[in-house]
């Protein structure tokens, strides 16, 4: 045989037994381990990149040998360094499963840590209270991402308080395995402290509302300390005022002066100047209807807004007029004049209602909004002749209104509301809390037709629990203080029922109700009080898709004691980039022959 011959017949016989020894990874475990370790060994180990795929033998053995190397590695974060690792296989013709046992050990602990700050810093008594609250603290597993978390946040901290300068002077951390004991040594200098420097303000491609305006939303001196907190304060000021599409602020640090003041840039891209909107809507009672509206972000270079918005339907028709003005003074904020006519035509009232309003609101701070108003109030209304609780009419079973009595009010008072809002994402909560309260009254004799005052209250708890699942609870409670209800007209009085209320009956369907002559129908007139209740729970399939459980309650009344109306039911739930659409079947539980109702909402939570 040849030498030739000899080669090729030598490369067979090895591929052969390569071939021979090939397997076909099935599985691989971890055992022994918390999930956040298994998941970092999963991420680690070479082995499940193989996983249903055929490996050659001699790929396998790497593989395996690797597998304690990387599990070794994969522990050390955590602060394992001495973990026992066993590799098991077992193999089942070309099928192959592998079980990696781990016992990780004793932990390596934090033996010493001094972590300080030196120069101006060290004076700084939020940066020390930073320092106290550093981790992994002495005792404690040196667990590398909190150690460089912690680490991180302190760098951060020193720009944000403006020490621009600030530098490591150690930055070590030993590990001695032998005693499982780590070392901490870790300093800054943090040079002098900068100052806010002038702010200035450029409107590009062209200016759209005057430079003084926006001046006055910078609250801090030239020449006070520089702080992070206040330009994150200023820029979300202008995003509330939505004159602009974008908003950047940059401090220019590299412009300092002798006294080492920042020059702010404000670099601010105007938004599109007027908003139209249109939609098409439809309700049980309003019946078909059109809605249209147009806003103009910016009618002057004062930065004042103009709104315009009509909502016409079959049955019921608004019209909406807005003028706001920016109001500084004390709290971000606006001036607003608002006027609103309404007329809704049913089968069993007919109302028309004038309101204008004037309101001062003010972003108390992050959480905290104040709406400060005056209302002036005209309404008319009546229900159908026979159906007239106050002012029974013997008719002849006529309802087109044709010699209805009519109450007519006049109410002027005012009111104060306040929103509090501190959850984490707007748009789909998943914790915190959210509510309003709302304080409003009149004097008879005082501009208005009789004395009231009322007091009214929602709030919102969320829950996340895991990733996929979500708690929700809801309440509301709201009274009226008179002595003559049936002169308060209908849009001051409290109703239940719908979507937004205690889902399974109709909108406004529970409270004070009249009835037609022959029984059939039943219709809201809304009442003095109101309480509701609700419990729901939400799971998602995927990032996006979901559905919920839910029990409403409550009752609108009048009297001390509600009735309580319970509703039960289910719905999908479908995460959109404009808040949740929630499409619910519900069923009142206090009527054995009640119908199903069916509900839908879309947009945020508040």
């Amino acid at each position: 045989m040849s030498r030739v011959q000899s080669c090729i017949a030598a490369v067979v016989l090895l591929l052969s037994s390569v071939a021979a020894n090939a397997a076909r990874v099935e599985r691989v475990d971890i055992v022994g381990l918390d999930e956040e370790m298994t998941e970092n060994v999963r991420a680690s180990l070479g082995l499940y990149e193989a996983i249903g795929r055929d490996v050659s033998g001699r790929r396998m053995a790497y593989l395996l040998r690797e597998a304690e190397k990387q599990t070794r590695r994969a522990l050390e974060p955590f602060g394992y360094y001495s973990p026992t690792i066993d590799i098991q296989r077992d193999r089942e013709g070309d099928a192959l499963a592998v079980r990696v046992v781990v016992d990780p050990g004793q932990p390596v602990r934090v033996r010493n840590s001094d972590i300080a700050i030196l120069g101006q810093g060290s004076q700084d008594r939020y940066l020390e209270r930073d320092i106290a609250r550093f981790v992994p603290s002495v005792g404690a597993v040196f667990n590398h991402p909190e150690y460089e978390a912690s680490r991180n946040r302190l760098s951060r901290r020193l720009t944000e308080r403006g020490y621009f300068d600030a530098e490591f002077v150690s930055r070590r951390v030993e590990i001695t395995r032998a005693d499982f004991a780590a070392d901490i040594d870790l300093v800054w200098n943090s040079g002098d402290r900068y100052n806010m420097g002038p702010t200035t303000f450029e409107q590009t491609p062209e200016q759209v509302v005057n430079d003084s305006l926006l001046e006055r939303l910078v609250y801090w001196e030239e020449g006070s300390y520089y702080h992070q907190g206040r330009i994150d304060r200023l820029r979300s000021s202008l995003g509330r005022l939505d004159y602009f599409s974008n908003i950047d602020i940059e401090p220019e640090v590299d412009q300092a002066n002798e006294r080492r003041e920042v020059p702010i840039k404000v670099t601010l891209t105007p938004a599109k100047r007027s908003i139209y909107t249109a939609g098409v809507s439809y309700g049980t009672d309003s019946g078909a209807g059109i809605r249209l509206g147009v806003e103009r972000r910016y009618v002057n270079m004062r930065g004042h807004k103009a709104l315009a918005q009509i909502d016409y339907a079959q049955n019921r028709k608004t019209l909406t007029l807005q003028y706001r003005v920016p109001a500084f003074a004390w709290r971000d904020g606006w001036y607003t004049a608002s006027l609103q006519a309404a007329d809704e035509q049913t089968d069993y009232i007919d109302s028309r209602r004038v309101e204008f309003v004037a309101s001062r609101n003010g972003q108390y701070n992050e959480f905290l909004n104040l709406v400060a108003s005056l209302h002036v109030l005209r309404e008319r209304w009546a229900y159908a002749p026979e159906e007239d609780p106050d002012n029974p009419v013997n008719g002849d079973g006529d309802e087109d209104f044709d010699g209805a009595l009519y109450r007519y009010a006049t109410f002027a008072f005012p009111s104060l509301r306040a929103e509090y809002i501190d959850v984490d994402d707007r748009l789909f909560p998943t914790r915190g809390i959210g509510g309003s309260l709302m304080l409003r009254g009149g004097v008879d004799g005082a501009a208005s037709d009789a004395t009231f005052a009322q007091i009214h209250t929602r709030v919102s708890w969320f829950h996340g629990m895991g990733e996929s699942n979500r708690l929700i609870l809801r309440g509301e409670l709201g009274h009226t203080f008179t002595d003559t209800v049936v002169s308060i007209p209908p849009s001051l009085r409290f109703y239940a029922g719908g979507d937004r209320s205690i889902r399974g009956y109709d909108w406004r369907e529970v409270g004070p109700r009249i009835y037609t002559r022959n029984g059939d129908r039943a219709f809201a007139i809304g009442a003095s009080s109101v309480v509701t209740a609700s419990v729901e729970f939400e799971h998602y399939f995927t990032r996006t898709i979901g559905a919920a459980v839910f029990v409403d309650s409550g009752d609108a009344f009048d009297g001390r004691s509600p009735d309580w109306h319970t509703g039960v039911g289910i719905g999908a739930r479908y995460r959109s980039p404009v808040g949740p659409v929630k499409f619910d079947i519900a069923r009142g539980l206090d009527n054995p022959d009640s119908p199903f109702t069916i509900g839908l909402s879309i947009g945020a939570e508040f």
